[in-house]
This record gives C-alpha cells, structure tokens and sequence, in this order.
C-alpha cells in the first residue's frame, strides 16, 4: 500500500518462548496487507481496482471483498453529506481512502485470535491500539497507562506537533496533504483550507475516513463529525492556525 506497518508488543507481557507466538502475529498481518493491496491497489498493473479503472471489469461482476468495501464507502459518503467519496474527480473508483484502516480493522481481529491483548498496530499513521504499552499488575490495573500517539507537525516533518493517549478512544488516523502531496480532492471545486487533520476515534475506519472528510469538506464536516460521531480532532490550517476539540486540548 506504499507505506511502513509496524506492530509493536507490550514487551512485559511476553516470555522468550514466546517468539514463535509473536512471529505468527507480524506473519497474519503482513499477509492481510498483501492480499488487500493485491485486490485493491491503483498501482498493480493487474489489480482487480485497475481493471475496474480501465473499464475491464464493472462492479457489478467484481468480487465480493470489493463489493463490500465499496457499498461502505458509499455509506459512508452519505454520512458525511459527501464529503468522503470513492470517486475521484476522474471518476475512476479509489478505495484507498478506506482500505488501509479496513486492513488494520481485520488485522486486529486476528492479533486478538491470537490471544494477544497489548499491542500498537501503526500502517502509516493509522495507529489502532489494545490494552496498555506495560501492563501493571493484576492488582493494580487502575495504573495501567494508556499507549501514546505522536502527530508530526507538517510543517516540520522531524518534528511533533502534538501526543493524544489512547485511552477511551482506541484508534487515530492522521491525513492530509503534508505527506503525500494534494491527493485529496475538496468538496466542489474549493481547495481544502486544512493541510492536515487528525482523529480519535472509537475504531479505526471511522478515525481514518472522518479524518480524510475533513481535510475535503473543512470546517463544516469537522463540526459534523464532532457532533455525529464523538470523536476528537485536531485540525492544522493552510495559515498554521490549529483547531482542537477538548480531547487534545488536554492531551498537548
């Protein structure tokens, strides 16, 4: 998918016997990247996406996965009033707007079928978390700190602009335009009026899409979500200008 998936463990709760176990894990989650890019990826000359793009295929004769994948973007492009949307303004169908968190989201579910409770997953700054960084005692799980994600600030990429605890709110998903350049298309023909917008969210699709329909539909869209969804956002205009709901207010 173009970008670095890193796992990290809680490495208290692991004994060295259990390496065996923890290779497992990095192993499911490298072939559930693999198999989604293969399906999904614009850049694979024989991808069932780049089919579609070249009129080789409709959806209405595509497979299942890509069915589904499509009919929740499509949910979702009608929850935020279109500001998220699988259409890019070529009218080629781009799910990449939700397939990485979709990835992590299945990612997840099988760290957890593998018995694994404290770990970061992190696919290029959607970050999903479970359980703690170092897990206190049974005795004392009222001390157990939360695992603690950075934001780089885009405009100094060596640089943080802000920490958020994923405590309550388990997944951040940051997106924007301070990266990988303008590759999100605005709501009509405006230009997006933030470069960069992160959110916390109860699960990782909604952090990763809500953040992406900010960054498209700008201020009115980041109210929406606020009011529709509960999540936490932090919103870093073209000027520099930062608009932050309570949630990272407190975290910085």
């Amino acid at each position: 998918m173009g970008t670095v998936v890193s796992l990290t463990v809680a490495s208290s709760t692991y004994a060295p016997t259990a390496v065996d176990e923890l290779e497992s894990a990095v192993a499911v989650v490298e072939q559930i990247f693999a198999e989604l890019d293969v399906t999904f990826s614009l850049y694979r000359e024989g991808s069932e996406a780049s089919r579609l793009g070249r009129g080789e295929l409709t959806l209405a004769y595509a497979s299942e996965a890509m069915q589904e994948r499509y009919a929740e973007a499509a949910h979702w492009r009608l929850a935020t009033d279109g500001a998220f949307t699988a259409e890019r303004p070529d009218g080629i169908l781009d799910l990449s707007g939700i397939i990485k968190a979709h990835a992590v989201r299945e990612a997840a579910l099988s760290l957890s079928a593998l018995g694994l409770q404290d770990w970061c997953l992190n696919a290029g700054g959607d970050v999903l978390v479970s359980g703690t960084p170092e897990p206190a005692p049974a005795s004392a799980p009222e001390t157990r700190e939360p695992w603690i994600a950075g934001i780089v600030d885009p405009a100094d990429r060596q640089a943080l602009l802000s920490a958020y605890p994923l405590g309550k709110l388990k997944a951040l998903a940051t997106s924007g335009s301070a990266e990988r350049g303008e590759h999100i298309w605005g709501v009509g023909t405006a230009r997006p009026e933030f470069v960069q917008v992160s959110v916390a969210a109860q699960d990782i699709v909604t952090a990763d899409v809500l953040a992406t329909a900010i960054v498209a539909g700008g201020t009115r869209t980041l109210d929406l979500a606020v009011d529709r969804w509960g999540v936490d956002v932090l919103a870093v205009g073209r000027d520099g200008t930062l608009l932050a709901t309570p949630g990272f207010r407190t975290a910085a």
